[in-house]
């Protein structure tokens, strides 16, 4: 028996602690993964990294609306990807700003705000610690990226949001529900090229643990890449809330919970739904 092989399986299987080992900047930095990524974000028949178009148009129509983004106004996209809001944004005069770290991404979105002659302060740097040095009326963050930061960074974005905030602005964000968390389960599978080569251009073999922490309410997504002369490991997080939890969460940094919505785009909240959004500004 090849006892290194099973040490190895092993440690595959193993199970960490919630939020041990963070590796969300990899895939960005990384130029095949990056690119994957970046396809699955302009992929707009299929939700991936981000939302369908229908969605994105009808969630950026509403953002307009309710919160009265004209000339004059401004808004921040904490992690804004490839400009999908910002571009949509930016149409209504407002001042936007888009932050992200994965250039591959701002790259993209530098060129499609050129051809479409729209102003768009896009700013390549880690969120958590950027200083934009000016204040917006809103801040939005799409697509759960909230839940996939660990406490210490959630804490340090909540501190972000009130430095960067106007008097009087509002966050917009939205989160996992707990009925997405009872829908998890515990499992694992390896494939050959796992997810059609999503981890690189040449052969592997990928395993994908996901692991269930009832008590934290999270769920890890572990996926580990083998191929003939190196291994990788990728830890893909979420936390999941309900809304009690969530606002205690924002009151410890100062921050009030004035609304809970459906999602983004303004719907009614449900409680079946496995995501919920809110509105957010800082304590008076």
């Amino acid at each position: 028996m090849n006892t290194s092989l099973f040490h190895q399986l092993v440690d595959i299987n193993r199970r960490p602690r919630p939020f041990e080992i963070v590796t969300t900047e990899k895939l960005w930095s990384d130029p095949h993964t990056s690119g994957k990524m970046l396809a699955y974000h302009l992929d707009g028949s299929v939700d991936l990294a981000s939302r369908r178009t229908e969605f994105l148009d009808r969630s950026a129509q509403w953002i307009i609306s309710r919160f009265g983004l004209a000339e004059g106004r401004s808004v921040a996209d904490f992690g804004c990807g490839p400009g999908l809001y910002t571009s949509r944004l930016a149409v209504s005069g407002a001042d936007t700003t888009g932050i992200d770290f994965s250039k591959r991404s701002l790259a993209y979105a530098r060129e499609q705000a050129d051809s479409r002659q729209l102003t768009i302060d896009y700013v390549s740097a880690n969120y958590l610690d950027v200083d934009l040095e000016k204040q917006f009326d809103l801040i939005i963050m799409i697509m759960c990226d909230y839940c996939a930061l660990s406490p210490k960074q959630r804490r340090t974005l909540l501190h972000q949001f009130t430095r960067h905030l106007k008097p009087g602005g509002q966050v917009l964000l939205d989160v996992y529900s707990m009925n997405g968390f009872a829908e998890k389960t515990e499992q694992a599978t390896y494939a050959f090229n796992l997810l059609d080569g999503f981890f690189s251009p040449d052969p592997y073999f990928g395993f994908i643990n996901t692991f269930k922490y009832p008590d934290e309410r999270v769920i890890l997504d572990k996926y580990t890449i083998i191929q003939s002369l190196s291994s990788r490991e990728f830890y893909n997080w979420l936390q999941y809330y309900d809304t009690d939890q969530l606002a205690a969460e924002f009151a410890e940094s100062g921050l009030c919970i004035k609304e809970i919505l459906g999602n983004v785009a303004g719907d009614p909240f449900d409680v079946e739904a496995t995501e919920f959004a809110i509105i957010a500004s800082v304590n008076e």
